[in-house]
């Protein structure tokens, strides 16, 4: 017995060598999405901004297009070391901290500032919504990721008021958007994004919700010709990083870390919404876009108002603390 105890030993021990020999200085980071893309891009210039300051000591590497993990895997694979770090879409986080679904609460945001106030580091949001995700994970959160806003994508005539809704299938990509759907009298339909184009071709659903740069980076102006500015609810994905690892790292280092996370959070959200109103109008000339009036709009968050309720009754208290301390602000 005493033998067999130490070759399993003496076996972990070779498994874990490469592992404990690269703690210090490399960084894996898994990624969804191209280099190329915006958020690979933010991801490089974090990659700059830590190899220049720690002189070295600290080296990222980046495996984009889901080459070492795929977005629902994420999280477990980051909270468990399998990967140093990286990023998903906030709401793959929902299984252990529903709470992080209120970005999706629609018109909760009043306006651009209060959104960019409110997912701003060190805000009373996201020191509830991080710490959370540490806790239930392991993963710690370095920053937030801006992938624009919502919009509402239909085909033939506008989509202005609640009632223009009424009876259609909607494409959806979470629970919460499903509910705000089914409030405005639609009847959401989960959906990945990469399976709407061919859904919008050959009609499987009515209307569409998405980012505005997917409609240009997804072709999808070409099966849909309405593009509502809704702007009800924020599209976020998360950088992470295993906090073991992050804990391991040198005070110096980790201060490295944490402050080029910082930098590039901002970076990315300027350019994010520059980008997003550049695509806008250069779809003008494709498609119409329609902007709602304060009357139509007040239609929306009068009839989607209960949809903070329903969340709050459904994911608990962190869900009420946030709530509470994003409305307040």
């Amino acid at each position: 017995m005493r033998s067999m105890l130490k070759a399993a030993l003496a076996a972990t021990m070779v498994i874990a060598a490469p592992v404990v020999a690269q703690a210090e200085s490399v960084i894996r980071v898994t990624l969804q999405l191209p280099e190329t893309h915006s958020l690979g891009q933010n991801w490089n210039a974090f990659k700059d901004i830590v190899e220049a300051k720690s002189g070295g000591a600290l080296t990222v590497q980046l495996f984009p297009s889901a080459q070492l993990f795929k977005d629902k895997e994420v999280p477990s694979a980051v909270g468990s070391g399998a990967v140093e770090a990286g990023s998903a879409f906030l709401g793959r986080f929902t299984g252990a901290v529903p709470a992080v679904d209120v970005v999706n609460l629609p018109f909760f945001f009043r306006d651009e500032a209060h959104l960019r106030a409110a997912v701003a580091t060190g805000s009373p949001m996201r020191n509830i919504l991080d710490a959370a995700v540490l806790k239930e994970t392991g993963a710690k959160v370095l920053w937030w990721q801006a992938f624009g806003r919502n919009v509402y994508l239909s085909n033939g005539t506008a989509i202005r008021t609640p009632a223009d809704l009424n009876n259609q299938k909607v494409r959806t990509y979470g629970k919460v958007l499903g509910w705000t759907v089914e409030a405005l009298g639609g009847a959401p339909t989960l959906m990945s994004g990469s399976k709407q184009f061919l859904a919008y071709q050959q009609g499987a659903v009515d209307v569409g919700m998405t980012g505005a740069s997917a409609v240009k980076s997804r072709k999808l102006h070409e099966v849909m010709d309405h593009m509502t500015l809704s702007y009800d609810s924020a599209i976020e994905f998360v950088a992470v990083m295993n906090n073991d690892f992050f804990e391991g790292l040198s005070p110096e280092n980790q201060q490295i870390v944490l402050e080029a996370a910082a930098e590039v959070e901002q970076q990315l959200r300027d350019a994010i919404y520059a980008e997003e109103d550049a695509i806008i109008e250069e779809m003008r000339s494709t498609m119409t876009v329609v902007e709602l009036t304060e009357a139509e709009r007040q239609q929306w968050v009068d009839a989607t108002a209960s949809v903070s309720q329903r969340f709050v009754d459904d994911a608990g208290d962190t869900a009420a603390q946030v709530v509470s301390a994003v409305s307040g602000m």
